[in-house]
């Protein structure tokens, strides 16, 4: 008779499996989890980067589209007067224009139509209802060469109507110009179809970076605009710096701009740093 002999193992051999598994485990734990997090860390890093990269370059082809000596900074807000495009309006002594067409009066005031010269453009570049004609602007402290301010005298006036390649002014300030002796006219016949004033404004109390646009014109530049429309552009911003030096006498001008964006849970913050040229012939 052949006796079966039963195999397994005891409670003693299964106890030391398990601290062995344990401190393997352990071991592995140690070994693994630095490089797990500092990829995970790298992660995080090239996500906040990028999009903090990503709103500089918003924000640099926002300026090329800046009014000409429309950019003013207040601590880490910047605002300009956005423009759709630049176009030449009809003046008095333009002669020889096919078709002819109505000039750009600087001494009637009734006179609120003028023709642009080669015509309206369309899409996204069309100037619409509502839209300002904007001519010689030369900034801040140049009036009436400011479209920022209009209380008294400006080189600002809101499209009321338009048909074809002729513009309607709902009221001609260039006219008033005139009557003060102070026109300032465009000696190349140019003007700008400005659409709404922008203000990229930094948070860093909720690290936030944030773009505000379709608000009113206001002489005064707000740290918060009031109305309109905002989209949020970057987090985890933890520094933001503006600055903004201008060349009257060379037309340009150079905006620097700092961000410095620190990813969530993290210790180290990336700084980006950029300059951007900006065409301040008026």
């Amino acid at each position: 008779m052949t006796t079966l002999r039963q195999r397994g193992f005891t409670l003693l051999e299964a106890v030391a499996v398990m601290v062995v598994t344990a401190v393997v485990a352990t071991m592995m734990t140690v070994f693994i989890r630095v490089p797990v997090n500092s990829y995970l860390d790298a992660v995080k890093r090239g996500e906040d980067a990028d999009m903090a990269d990503h709103a500089m370059r918003r924000l640099t082809r926002d300026l090329r589209l800046a009014l000409p000596n429309s950019i003013r900074v207040s601590g880490t807000s910047i605002e300009y007067l956005e423009t759709r495009g630049g176009l030449r309006y009809l003046a008095e002594d333009d002669i020889d224009t096919p078709g002819g067409g109505s000039y750009l009066n600087w001494n009637d005031a009734t006179q609120r139509t003028f023709t642009v010269v080669g015509g309206v453009p369309g899409g996204r570049t069309a100037p619409v209802v509502g839209d300002y004609v904007v001519v010689y602007n030369l900034g801040p402290g140049q009036e009436p060469g400011n479209a920022w301010d209009c209380s008294v005298l400006c080189n600002r006036a809101q499209i009321a109507s338009l048909t074809g390649s002729t513009i309607t002014m709902a009221t001609n300030v260039f006219a008033a110009q005139s009557a003060a002796g102070v026109a300032l006219m465009s000696p190349a016949r140019r003007f700008q179809v400005v659409s709404t004033p922008v203000t990229w404004r930094c948070d860093t109390a909720t690290g936030r970076l944030t773009r505000y646009w379709g608000y009113a014109i206001q002489a005064a530049q707000s740290a918060i605009p009031a109305g309109g429309s905002s989209a949020l552009l970057a987090e985890n911003v933890v520094s933001c710096d503006f600055r903004y030096a201008s060349l009257a006498n060379q037309h340009s001008g150079l905006v620097g701009i700092t961000l410095g964006v620190r990813p969530r849970g993290g210790s180290q913050t990336v700084n980006l740093v950029h300059q951007v040229h900006v065409d301040n012939t008026p």
